[in-house]
């Protein structure tokens, strides 16, 4: 184990990051090309120059809320699967595509990955104008794009709509040509409608977590907050007299990022915990702390 720590902390990790349905996928391979980066992690896929060595792409899931899950590797067998080909294959340097800095965060800690070298930004490489015709494909006809050639994953897409896109792009004068070919899905998924999570069920969680911390007596009140990146949360609790506040606070904190993360695949921002009062013997002692 320590071993295998030490040959992928070796690897030169950088991030490709964007908003969802921005283009990422379709520029991945010029973005590694130009930083002669041969590996690339995108959405549950390891693809080596053009060719998926490991992985199963999120984009297959049944649902959104899978496909995050993949794409995070919260399983551990895919993790792992993931880290076997890192040992098989020796990368010296790869690319990961994330929606934001906090999901590249994720990955790397999933695959037990050093820290970043780099990080480029869909921004630094799309004009405003590309960017916008790349969210109108993803929202308005349902089509995402994988980094390799569509005879890659045909025998892993059967059923689904695939189109080839060959690509080409001139680097600058006298210098070599970026050429390649994506492929263009329609995942089950995007004919099922919009995907939410109710504020009803992030509270319901957040509910039956303090049920199983014995310093917690009920919860007084919970805000919910959504935003682009994901959740932030307001908590008020009653407090179990006896019992030290702080460990209370700090174990209930700990399990709400990472059971709503677990559970949801939503990014968890920040988790606020006011202490409300405490309660011995069925009554309130204290007001507000």
């Amino acid at each position: 184990m320590l071993i295998e720590k030490i040959l992928e902390s070796k690897i030169k990790v950088y991030a490709f990051v964007g908003p969802s349905g921005t283009g990422k996928s379709y520029r991945a391979q010029m973005v590694a090309s130009e930083n002669n980066i041969r590996y690339i992690i995108d959405d549950g896929l390891l693809i080596k120059d053009n060719e998926v060595i490991a992985g199963e792409s999120a984009k297959k899931a049944p649902t959104k809320i899978e496909t995050v899950k993949g794409a995070l590797f919260i399983n551990p067998d895919k993790a792992e699967e993931i880290k076997k080909a890192f040992r098989k294959y020796k990368p010296e340097s790869l690319l990961i595509l994330g929606t934001s800095d906090s999901m590249i965060t994720k990955i790397r800690t999933n695959l037990e990955l050093p820290e970043l070298v780099k990080t480029i930004y869909i921004t630094d490489v799309a004009t405003e104008q590309e960017m916008e015709e790349a969210k109108r494909m993803r929202q308005v006809e349902g089509m995402h794009v994988i980094p390799v050639p569509t005879f890659e994953i045909k025998k892993d897409f059967s059923g689904y709509i695939l189109d080839p896109l060959q690509i080409f792009k001139s680097k600058g004068k006298n210098q070599k040509p970026y050429i390649s070919e994506k492929s263009i899905i329609r995942p089950t998924f995007s004919y099922l409608g919009n995907y939410t999570i109710s504020d009803g069920v992030l509270k319901d969680i957040i509910e039956h977590l303090a049920n199983k911390v014995d310093g917690i007596a009920k919860i007084y009140r919970t805000r919910i907050d959504k935003t682009t990146e994901g959740v932030n949360i307001y908590v008020e609790v009653i407090l179990v007299y006896g019992f030290n506040i702080i460990s209370a606070l700090q174990e209930f904190k700990k399990k709400c990022v990472k059971e709503i993360e677990n559970l949801t695949a939503m990014n968890v921002g920040t988790v606020d915990i006011l202490a409300k009062g405490i309660q011995k013997d069925d009554k309130m002692i204290e007001g507000e702390k």
